[in-house]
């Protein structure tokens, strides 16, 4: 069994799984050193493999219809949970209602639970009190942290002197993190030192040792907490590269994210993630996505530095279809593209290599 930071832990995701609202459990069931995913609950899908129906790959990990029927079958293989992960990630980062149930029953059990929404359970007196008649704990991941134990950006990030790489995105709810530890395991696997830096909720919870929630950060230090956590990487670790996950996109209207990870992470080179079926701006209908030359502009002349590779997000497209957008993004901007979720990053690693300092 491998070893994991926290626990085991039961993935909730009613009426999201295999959704864009889904993303954060989407993150656990592929992969996360902080938790033994032992389910996911979803009525839509119970019965089948989580990994089946995300990536067509089974992993083992159940999907139940609700608490009670995960209760019961993970009692039967002795595989009960000590965790509930909310495994939403919905536009706003609001928590529906009829979660607060499962929430309840969870704390009732004495299970700890794990929150990456701007609906702070830690502010639900109800449900505080259940977890302290309980013995367990409710951690809000998204909650400002106190500002005395904030960084304010101090230039240190001069000093890393390893290469540095952003993943970046055309978009929000892309797969830029799911790429970013590919290639940290791709990097890993030919034997180099990889650390990932995590920007949100979802990469802490995979166990990114070296992290910040940026959406949780007051602005003054957003910058600060990105260069800490990159500088902490380098110091501590001593690596080879070190891959900064990308947050929303440059030009998307609700998650201009890219720019503080662009100017406090000074990586050497960027890689853009990008989803060549996706027309429209992620939950804004009639805001048409600029083009990948533009947003390699607009990369380009913010940082000054270079989009090096295009990773492809194959959503909408069958797998006969991935080879030739590949080619065709090629043709356009004159960059290697690959698609790292369905053939792995060994290709794009090997590329990178090269850029190693």
């Amino acid at each position: 069994m491998k070893k994991v930071i926290d626990g085991k832990a039961l993935v909730y995701c009613e009426g999201a799984f295999n959704t864009p609202n889904g993303k954060t459990a989407h993150g656990l069931v592929r992969f996360t050193e902080r938790y033994e995913v032992v389910g996911v609950l979803d009525n839509k899908y119970h019965g089948k493999d989580a990994g089946d129906v995300l990536d067509g790959r089974p992993n083992g990990i159940p999907i139940f219809k609700d608490i009670e029927t995960a209760v019961e079958e993970l009692s039967a293989v002795d595989n009960l949970p000590s965790y509930l992960v909310i495994g939403l990630a919905p536009d706003g980062g609001r928590l529906p209602k009829e979660a607060k149930g499962t929430i309840r029953k969870a704390l009732q059990k004495g299970w700890n639970v794990d929150s990456g929404l701007h609906d702070f359970l830690t502010n639900d007196a109800d449900l505080v009190a259940i977890a302290q008649a309980n013995n367990c704990q409710i951690r809000d991941i998204r909650k400002t942290p106190d500002r005395d134990k904030l960084h304010f950006f101090t230039g240190a990030i001069e000093k890393v002197d390893c290469l540095k790489l952003a993943v970046l995105g055309t978009d929000s709810a892309l797969g830029k993190r799911t790429t970013a530890w590919l290639i940290v395991h791709a990097f890993r696997a030919a034997g180099k030192k990889a650390e990932m830096i995590g920007t949100g909720q979802t990469g802490w919870m995979q166990g990114a040792k070296y992290s910040m929630v940026m959406d949780s950060c007051i602005n003054d230090f957003v910058s600060g907490e990105i260069e800490h956590a990159v500088v902490s990487a380098y110091n501590n670790e001593n690596p080879d590269v070190i891959i900064i996950e990308g947050q929303g996109s440059l030009m998307n209207p609700a998650y201009p994210g890219g720019f503080e990870i662009l100017a406090a992470g000074r990586p050497d080179y960027v890689i853009l993630q990008h989803a060549p079926k996706r027309l429209e701006y992620d939950g804004f209908p009639g805001y048409k996505m600029h083009s990948l030359k533009e947003q390699i502009n607009a990369i380009q002349v913010i940082s000054g530095k270079e989009v090096i590779a295009i990773t492809v997000n194959h959503e909408g497209m069958s797998k006969d279809e991935i080879p030739e957008a590949c080619k065709k993004i090629t043709l356009e901007t004159k960059l290697p593209a690959f698609d790292v979720l369905e053939y792995g990053a060994k290709e794009l690693v090997d590329l990178l290599m090269e850029k190693l300092k």
